[in-house]
């Protein structure tokens, strides 16, 4: 019997579930499971046994991981032929590009972008609520236009029946994977809706180029491009707000060191900043709890600026986690508006797609109280 994902709580504690995963009808020699960041952290360890299926007596393959009940990861099973993959750059970029999601799965799954098949997405019982991100039929649709500006490609999120001004405006970096890929136009329109944001003008910047690891790195010059030449042209076009305190640029990963340093760079033109698993250990390539933390420190010693921040990470992310806490200690210290998250989860857009629309909500929400300038 077809089975989906097997979802039981753990006899010896409560706070955990026993989920197991089974791949049935196929000619292969194995089955690796990729549960995202869990399975990675491994084979960054160099061994990927822990995540191999067991052949059962049916033929089927499957295997069991004890999670937290709150856990949400997207997942992909690699069925493979002769020995098992290794745990090279080469061989995993084979394994990501061949990875195919459960045909069991319970939930929609979390499309994909170059090619790559769609991930599975796991959500135990207590994992935080994510009320905007599927799309609704009964709520009034925006448009999404694309255009260039300064030579940049930028996706332009409207709110339904857009017209005049000023509108609040959400910058969003890495904006073709949120746009083309994972249609976050239904989470804006479902926000708008339910009043959670006001209408708000959206410019989803494409950043996944070959530029982007110069853009995504504190980059002065990246910065300045977005505030005197991409905001100007959108309050001209769209009614967009000039105002700081109405303004949000939101990233992941490299994007939200990014955004917490346009914050930091630009006060006058980003008052709100949305993190979610931000690169803190920047510009240390090791990625370890001695690297330098660049911005960290200069939100340390430089002067306070006035911006709020919305910062996330995941408990699974082991390379950031420790960095992010930093961070949130010493913008609490220096006494900075801050909303601090940690979900359990990975660096992964199944958890980060929830996050973003409960960032906008807090920094552009009608419960928010904004920083104006000393």
């Amino acid at each position: 019997m077809e089975t989906p994902p097997r979802v039981t709580t753990d006899p010896d504690d409560p706070a955990y579930r026993l989920v197991t995963f089974t791949h049935h009808g196929e000619d292969c020699d194995g089955v690796l499971a990729l549960l995202h960041t869990v399975t990675d952290k491994d084979r960054h360890a160099g061994d990927l046994t822990p995540h191999l299926m067991a052949r059962q007596s049916d033929g089927a393959w499957s295997i069991t991981y004890r999670l937290r009940a709150d856990h949400r990861a997207s997942y992909q099973l690699y069925p493979f032929r002769g020995q098992a993959p290794g745990t090279t750059r080469p061989d995993w970029l084979r394994v990501l590009d061949h990875a195919r999601p459960d045909p069991y799965d319970r939930e929609p799954r979390l499309p994909a972008r170059d090619g790559r098949h769609p991930s599975s997405v796991l959500s135990l019982p207590e994992a935080p609520a994510q009320p905007y991100v599927r799309r609704r039929e009964d709520v009034p649709r925006g448009r999404t236009q694309s255009l260039t500006v300064a030579g940049r490609r930028v996706d332009v999120h409207l709110p339904a029946g857009h017209r005049g001004g000023p509108h609040s405006v959400a910058v969003l970096l890495d904006g073709e994977m949120w746009g083309e890929v994972l249609s976050v136009g239904d989470t804006l329109d479902n926000l708008t809706a339910d009043g959670a944001i006001p209408p708000t003008v959206t410019l989803l910047v494409h950043t996944m180029g070959p530029g982007r690891p110069d853009d995504l790195s504190c980059n002065p010059a990246f910065v300045d491009l977005l505030a005197d030449r991409l905001l100007p042209w959108a309050a001209t076009e769209f009614g967009a707000t000039t105002d700081p305190a109405d303004t949000v640029i939101a990233g992941q990963s490299a994007g939200g060191l990014t955004a917490a340093y346009a914050a930091f760079h630009r006060p006058d033109r980003f008052g709100n900043a949305l993190s979610q698993s931000g690169s803190f250990w920047w510009p240390d390539g090791t990625e370890a709890d001695a690297g330098s933390e660049w911005l960290t420190r200069q939100f340390a010693t430089g002067e306070r600026r006035a911006a709020r921040f919305y910062v996330e990470v995941g408990l699974q992310e082991w390379m950031l986690l420790t960095q992010n806490r930093h961070l949130r200690d010493v913008l609490t210290a220096r006494g900075y508006d801050l909303a601090y998250r940690e979900f359990n989860g990975g660096h992964d857009y199944a958890c980060w797609r929830g996050g973003l629309a409960d960032g906008l909500a807090h920094l552009l929400g009608p419960d928010r109280s904004p920083e104006r300038p000393e």
